[in-house]
């Protein structure tokens, strides 16, 4: 064995299992081609539909989710065609529910999450994503996750950063997960990963709720 030389395999083991390194390479290809083709379609939405669709999404959130000040609910700053929910994490937290925002603190970890009020002081985080000024960690008892793609297992197609993914797995009771997408981000499968958490329920921009039975 050179120096170079891995000493082991543990570098193909994720959470301890196995992953045939040419699969992890097709499956990335054909999920960089999903993101790309949903990103394009993404782009083409007008203002006024991408509206109606944040409008939908969050009145079936209401339907869904019971604030009260015993409720910690960890939402997200929109980007790039996101789902905008800033009005309905604005009522939620009138109606007494804590509000939470991720914030990347250290890049390929998990992040935390920092308490969000309507109108708080925001500063540029990783990405120039805004994130609370002042940080406030909770724990979320329910995560809103925006999805980019959808898969009919529940599991979620994001941006590739994988820090939801890295997250859920490290908080030490797994939250209530819903994912929030655009009408159009339903694929026939993501080809899962051991890595990968399924949604538990998921809400689309036509106001579809489905819940993901396990």
């Amino acid at each position: 064995m050179t120096k170079e030389s891995a000493p082991c395999f543990a570098h193909l083991l994720v959470n301890g299992q196995p992953v045939d390194p040419e699969t992890r390479r097709d499956v990335a290809r054909f999920r960089r081609a999903e993101r790309a083709r949903l990103m394009a379609t993404r782009r083409g939405l007008s203002a006024d539909h991408l509206a109606a669709q944040s409008a939908r999404v969050a009145r079936a959130l209401t339907r869904l989710i019971s604030a009260s000040p015993s409720l910690t609910i960890a939402a997200y700053w929109p980007i790039r065609g996101e789902l905008d929910l800033r009005g309905w994490m604005g009522e939620m937290h009138d109606h007494g529910a804590q509000i939470a925002l991720p914030v990347v603190i250290e890049k390929d970890a998990p992040v935390a999450f920092h308490r969000w009020t309507p109108g708080c002081a925001m500063t540029r985080g990783v990405w120039n994503i805004p994130v609370p000024e002042t940080a406030a960690p909770l724990t979320p008892d329910v995560v809103i996750a925006p999805l980019l793609g959808l898969d009919a297992a529940g599991f979620r197609l994001g941006n590739g950063g994988g820090y939801y993914d890295r997250t859920l797995a490290a908080l030490p009771i797994m939250p209530r997960v819903i994912g929030v997408g655009h009408i159009f981000c339903p694929l026939d499968t993501i080809f899962p990963m051991p890595w990968d958490v399924p949604m538990q329920q998921s809400v689309l921009g036509d106001g579809r709720v489905i819940d993901h039975a396990r």
